[in-house]
């Protein structure tokens, strides 16, 4: 009987060491924090990344408590992803700290609305690339991948048509790497004048930063090849190669 119990016990044991050596060791944080418009899609696209992470072996966690952002909490991270983040959602001390942790090597992901974030912070918009000018109604579009090298359009067609809310942008920072470009043919309410970016990325202060205008809808959260994309660029952001 007391054999028995020490092989059970010793099962136990290396099944626990099994798991333990299988947690993650790379996490990331997804910031949804909302001081205007706020997006119904936040909820579902909180649940899409987790499961992204569960699947591809990396930690997911959410707040939308601007009080993570300081030194010693963002260092433990690979990534930040801004999931449709509105308006002026961190503090001075707070920024500081996030510019900091960029600095340092950190890695950025901008969702949707993270480009209606921040208008008063001239740092954040050379990290997200542009900001929000307007959008008209959802709509059928084109998105023309010109660039399928990244991981987050090595996946995607060379015509990539989708449905989603399509931002117009305005403070395009001329520091980013397009990857897609909307084409204002295939929709109406364009007003970038046919050089119209949608998908970039770029090395910044450090760190690296990847931008996606797709994400407005619920249906984004499972789409299978919109989430594939998003992965590439968190890939992307983390400092990953594959």
């Amino acid at each position: 009987m007391k054999r028995l119990l020490l092989l059970s016990l010793l099962g136990l044991l290396l099944i626990t060491a099994g798991k333990a050596a299988k947690a993650p060791k790379d996490a990331i944080l997804v910031f949804s924090k909302t001081k205007g418009f706020r997006h119904k899609s936040i909820e579902v696209g909180k649940t899409a990344l987790f499961k992204l992470g569960q699947e591809n072996n990396f930690r997911v966690d959410t707040t939308e408590n601007a009080d993570a952002f300081t030194a010693d909490n963002l260092k433990k991270y690979k990534a930040v992803v801004f999931l449709s983040t509105t308006g002026d959602v961190l503090d001075e001390a707070q920024q500081k700290a996030f510019e900091q942790y960029i600095k340092k090597g950190g890695g950025y992901v901008g969702i949707h609305a993270a480009a209606d974030t921040e208008y008063e912070w001239p740092w954040y918009n050379q990290l997200v690339g542009a900001y929000f000018l307007s959008h008209p109604k959802q709509q059928d579009a084109v998105i023309d991948i010109v660039d399928k090298k990244h991981l987050s359009t090595k996946m995607l067609p060379d015509h990539w048509k989708r449905y989603d809310e399509w931002y117009n942008y305005k403070s395009i920072q001329p520091g980013i790497n397009v990857l897609g470009k909307l084409d204002e043919s295939t929709y109406q309410g364009g007003e970038n004048k046919g050089n119209h970016p949608f998908i970039w990325y770029r090395a910044f202060d450090g760190g690296r930063s990847f931008y996606t205008g797709g994400g407005h809808t619920d249906e984004s959260y499972s789409d299978p090849t919109f989430l594939q994309h998003v992965l590439g660029g968190i890939k992307y952001a983390m400092g990953k190669k594959k």
